[in-house]
């Protein structure tokens, strides 16, 4: 044993397998290929307005960028009663707890008390000895201690796989913390956009309506064909069928906020939205490849998890090495309570074992799974990089072209409501029909329906790049290791 002291205290001071080396950053300095635009391109009207980006972090309630009260009372009630927050909580909790009742047992020595008494008959000829049997009692008292002396480092190995698992459930809670008030964000925006769509299609039906009653008067009186009645009549009941479907989506995103809020769908009490209640950002956040990889919850994950492969391969080298553990005890024992404590009865003992495999063709296999292990996380990493880096760039680019097609589809309402009011002149000096006035009427419509599906669009996608770099989280220094 005392020659083994030297290579005790060479060993115990390291821990086998590498040291985790943090992935290097992307090396690219933009999202796109195509440079983006300074500043996008603006439309009368709300939503309307232009749109930087500006080198900023993410705010950590970003959706107040969005400027509404309710939106934000939403989604602060929603954090707070969400299930799917509880449930990624409780299992961060276990995380920790388990990650703590690892440390205690393998980073300091085990003591136990014992106490024990028996009743016991022996016979002297078991023992090659002459005479009657005996019966006595047997009272026993001690205090254990044992220790697994850390040679190769496989137990801080473990510890620091469990930290780094323990780091991942917290980065999967921010990430649903991300997920639930961007879905919420989305789905208001939705219900904004429905609600105005089934009001503009409600105008343009009863336009429909009203045009079909004249042109069926003008049959009546043979100033028009039946085929114009049945033209007409085909387009009043398209329309008509397009708003059960509107509704139904309205109704099925109503339940989604619902739930997304923490509540039945029929509990009811939930706020309703109109897209005027937004204000789109003017200025949106970007930051560098190098610095996107440190913010968004999922990068932060998948790196836990690559950390926590990286020490379960120590642990499986570890295994490899020399297993050294110490036990001791001391305690009394005697044949009488009274004498259990007197002079005399002490007993004492002192166990070291140490145990090095030889022969186990199990341990290499594991080791070199172990390592599979490792090489599945670091592609898993930079899968989940790649993807993120895809996903702030398609969010980047269909901003830009957000503000084109609303910029276009404004144009288009201006001129729709020029020929609308030049219609609606002509009309009042008797040089163009009624049935004139109000197809240049439903065609304003139409363009509105158009127009409101472009604006809701730039909410949602302003939004969506608050998600995509990270949502203002940014990765904690503190950790368990």
């Amino acid at each position: 044993m005392v020659l083994l002291l030297p290579l005790v205290a060479v060993l115990a001071g390291c821990a086998v397998g590498p040291d985790f080396q943090r992935p290097a950053s992307p090396a690219v300095t933009g999202y796109t290929t195509a440079p983006l635009p300074v500043v996008t391109v603006a439309s009368p009207g709300i939503q309307g307005n232009q749109q930087q980006f500006v080198s900023a972090p993410v705010p950590a309630e970003w959706w107040k960028e969005l400027r509404s009260d309710k939106l934000t009372d939403l989604i602060g009630q929603a954090l707070q009663a969400s299930p799917t927050l509880a449930a990624a909580q409780a299992t961060l909790r276990q995380g920790q707890e388990t990650y703590a009742a690892r440390a205690g047992s393998t980073l300091y020595p085990q003591v136990d008390a014992n106490l024990s008494g028996q009743r016991q008959r022996v016979n002297p000829s078991t023992l090659g000895q002459t005479g009657d049997a005996r019966v006595f009692n047997l009272y026993n008292t001690s205090v254990g201690v044992h220790y697994q002396l850390d040679l190769a480092g496989g137990n801080r190995r473990a510890l620091e796989a469990l930290a780094a698992r323990a780091e991942y459930r917290r980065y999967e809670l921010e990430g649903a913390r991300l997920t639930l008030a961007a879905n919420i964000v989305t789905t208001a925006i939705t219900q904004a956009r429905l609600a105005g769509q089934i009001q503009a299609t409600e105008a343009i039906l009863r336009a429909q309506d009203e045009q079909l009653h004249i042109t069926r008067e003008r049959v009546r009186l043979g100033q028009a064909a039946p085929d114009d009645v049945l033209a007409l009549q085909t387009q009043v009941e398209q329309t008509r069928a397009g708003l059960p479907l509107l509704r139904k989506q309205l109704q099925q995103n109503e339940h989604l906020l619902a739930v997304l809020a923490g509540r039945a769908p029929g509990a009811g009490g939930l706020p309703t939205f109109t897209l005027e209640e937004f204000t789109l950002p003017s200025d949106l956040p970007l930051v560098l490849p190098s610095e996107l990889v440190r913010r968004r919850p999922d990068i932060q994950a998948a790196e836990a998890l690559l950390h926590a492969a990286n020490a379960e391969y120590g642990v499986a080298v570890a295994k490899l090495y020399p297993q050294l553990n110490i036990s001791a005890s001391l305690g009394s024992q005697a044949l009488s309570t009274g004498a259990l404590f007197g002079g005399g009865s002490a007993v004492w003992s002192l166990i070291g074992q140490l145990t090095q495999p030889l022969f186990n063709p199990g341990l290499p296999a594991e080791k070199r799974a172990s390592l599979a292990a490792f090489d599945a996380a670091a592609a898993n990493y930079q899968s989940v990089v790649l993807e993120a880096l895809r996903n702030v760039a398609d969010v980047l680019r269909a901003l830009d072209n957000d503000a084109q097609t609303l910029a276009a589809l404004a144009t288009a309402d201006i001129a729709a409501q020029g020929s609308l009011e030049s219609m609606q002149r002509q009309y009042a000096l008797g040089a163009a029909s009624y049935v004139q006035l109000l197809t240049a009427q439903q065609q304003a419509q139409q363009n509105g329906i158009n127009l409101i599906a472009a604006k809701s669009q730039r909410l949602v996608d302003s939004a969506a790049l608050y998600q995509a770099l990270g949502g203002g989280w940014v990765a904690s220094a503190q950790s368990l290791r």
